[in-house]
């Protein structure tokens, strides 16, 4: 505006006081508002791909998108390459010709307490350990092997079936370390013959190592052993005619009871799970 115009001549700005025009409309009249659809409801049976993949364990989410733009992702038969693509639990996935399992694994570890039961057929109103571990986890997992009642100790506990019979394979010798607690002290010479090894139903069982426990009764023994045959430790004491009153499992594994008190659980890490894998 040149300095000739007058206030009169002015245009309104829009603004008085500072303050924007209030838009009025007349009475039953509103803003004029977008046709948007309405959301679609949310397939409880339908999982995005690369989710799909992430939980069957082949890779993260993130190279999960890189497999799936360069084709390597089969859903019932036909390559898969577009972003955001939903599967049906009931489709067959591939990766690269393997089918996949969209349950995530999950890998848990208990320091089981004393009266809790580890077998699937347990008698009503017992304690069971799967209660221990109820909030870990909303997929159904099962303890690799079996602790007695009485005993106490590392239990792992797993959806992932390969895993479980990776372990549990005779041919696979899993390290597992016990402290336990006899009836009596155990003699010398028995000590002895378990170290050279013990024959239970006709076959020998070889033990990596057995010792006293330090500045304990000769009562308590350590004891490492390889074998998954069952109940083998108790057996093999049996077969000397001694009887385990306590039985603490302290290592299995790559795992050790570190950091977890009694009746705790904890989630493996990923390394823990990658030295589960490769035990052969």
């Amino acid at each position: 505006m040149s300095r000739g115009d007058s206030k009169k001549d002015r245009k309104p700005s829009g603004r008085q006081g500072g303050n924007f025009r209030k838009k009025s409309y007349a009475r039953g009249n509103s803003p004029i508002k977008k046709n948007t659809p309405p959301k679609q409801p949310m397939d409880p049976n339908s999982i995005r791909l690369n989710k799909y993949v992430s939980n069957s364990g082949v890779c993260s989410r993130r190279d999960a998108d890189i497999y799936i733009a360069a084709g390597n992702i089969t859903v019932n038969g036909k390559p898969i390459t577009e972003m955001g693509y939903k599967v049906k639990l009931t489709d067959e996935v591939k990766f690269n010709g393997q089918l996949l399992n969209p349950v995530k694994k999950e890998y848990v570890l208990l320091n089981k307490p004393k009266d809790f039961t580890t077998t699937v057929r347990d008698e009503k109103g017992k304690r069971h350990v799967s209660g221990l571990i109820s909030q870990a986890s909303k997929s159904k997992l099962l303890p690799v092997d079996k602790l007695d009642k009485e005993d106490t100790g590392l239990l792992l506990f797993t959806n992932d079936g390969d895993l479980t019979r990776n372990l549990k394979s005779p041919a696979n010798g899993l390290r597992k370390l016990y402290h336990l607690v006899l009836d009596r002290e155990l003699r010398s010479a028995d000590l002895k013959k378990i170290q050279e090894g013990i024959m239970v139903d006709e076959k020998v069982v070889r033990v990596q190592d057995i010792s006293f426990i330090d500045n304990a009764p000769k009562r308590e023994v350590g004891i490492e052993i390889y074998s998954s045959r069952n109940k083998i430790v108790e057996r093999l004491f049996e077969a000397l005619e001694y009887k385990i009153i306590k039985s603490d499992r302290v290592i299995y594994g790559s795992l050790t009871k570190r950091d977890l008190p009694r009746g705790h659980w904890r989630y493996l890490t990923d390394q823990e799970v990658i030295n589960m894998k490769i035990i052969k």
